[in-house]
């Protein structure tokens, strides 16, 4: 029964806090003009060549990790780790945040990787990526700080003025977000506290933590970490060219609106679904962009990557079912 509960927790207030969300955001919305939009006034030219970076995306962090299991004595084939990746992001979609741990699974299965091992990396990883985002946002403020400073007064948040601004639904979605955050953190300590009871986890966690100083190829290591990054916002930016009323705006408002996203995605939803629509929608607002355009912008992009990381996850899950017992013995278990 408590796991049945468990489950549908993690499963269902991700679900509901993006479709509270996103029916807030489009409600009354005419959903026929989209299909006007996506028929007959998209480019879809600029949408296909966006996709591949969002592969390419994956791929590099697939890179990544293996080099960063390599120093602590951890094998695996690039393809297994490609797919493992895969794999995590289409879990997460369902699950948030679950994909870290779907994907040491997956390595664990056909390469025989330590799980702790790995998820110690995966932390890493983590940090590494935090520490990116950090980067652009410093980056970001500082190129477009008369945008931000317009984005901050419109959605509530400046610190003089937070406790006046706020509606009654911005206090509602902020304490719904905040609540959804601390259950995700309770339910990811308490699936880490399961691995515990096995002999040495923490010590091996800890060895993946602390694989990065021991990484061979530094620079190789910093071209993958930019590389991630550098695709997900060409597979982002891109898109701005497929629609008229995005078109014009240039790598400011892309990058600006691409780092506001990805901060929104922090908070526990499929793909960022709802908290990622309404950061872009607002940045792209305070640009210029009509609100009808920029609601289509996002609802078309956010669902055609979401299709790109559902269809790359089942096309892993093909191929992994064929490799049931591991390929390579790594040499530290």
């Amino acid at each position: 029964m408590r796991k049945a509960l468990s489950y549908a927790i993690k499963v269902g207030l991700p679900l509901i806090l993006g479709g509270a969300i996103l029916y807030w955001m489009y409600r009354g919305f005419d959903f026929e003009q989209v299909r006007h939009v996506v028929t007959d006034e998209m480019d879809w030219t600029w949408m296909i060549l966006s996709l591949p970076f969002g592969v390419f995306a994956q791929v590099f962090r697939a890179l990544r990790w293996k080099q960063t299991l390599s120093p602590i004595g951890e094998k695996c084939r690039t393809d297994n780790a490609v797919y493992a990746i895969f794999l995590s992001y289409a879990t997460s979609l369902v699950v948030p945040r679950v994909g870290e741990f779907v994907r040491c699974g997956v390595l664990k299965r056909t390469d025989g990787v330590s799980f702790s091992k790995a998820l110690g990396t995966v932390l890493t990883e983590r940090a590494v990526d935090s520490l990116m985002m950090l980067m652009m946002t410093v980056m970001a403020v500082l190129l477009q700080l008369p945008v931000f400073s317009s984005f901050f007064a419109r959605t509530g948040t400046r610190l003089d003025t937070l406790l006046t601004t706020f509606t009654s639904t911005g206090y509602l979605v902020t304490a719904v977000c905040a609540i959804a955050v601390i259950v995700l953190a309770v339910l990811l300590v308490r699936r880490l506290s399961i691995f515990k009871k096995v002999k040495g986890v923490m010590q091996n966690i800890w060895q993946g933590v602390s694989s990065l100083r021991q990484v061979k190829g530094r620079a190789l290591y910093l071209f993958y970490t930019f590389a991630i990054w550098f695709s997900y916002f060409l597979h982002f930016m891109l898109t701005f060219y497929c629609f008229e009323a995005t078109s014009h705006l240039g790598v400011s408002c892309a990058f600006v609106s691409f780092v506001v996203g990805s901060i929104a995605v922090i908070v526990p939803t499929p793909n960022g679904a709802g908290p990622w629509h309404f950061a872009v929608k607002t940045m792209l607002i305070l640009y210029g962009v009509q609100s009808d355009a920029a609601l289509y912008f996002v609802l078309i992009v956010h669902t055609v990557q979401t299709l790109l990381v559902a269809l790359l996850g089942i096309w892993a899950a093909i191929f992994i079912r064929r490799r049931k017992q591991p390929i390579l013995t790594s040499e530290a278990r």
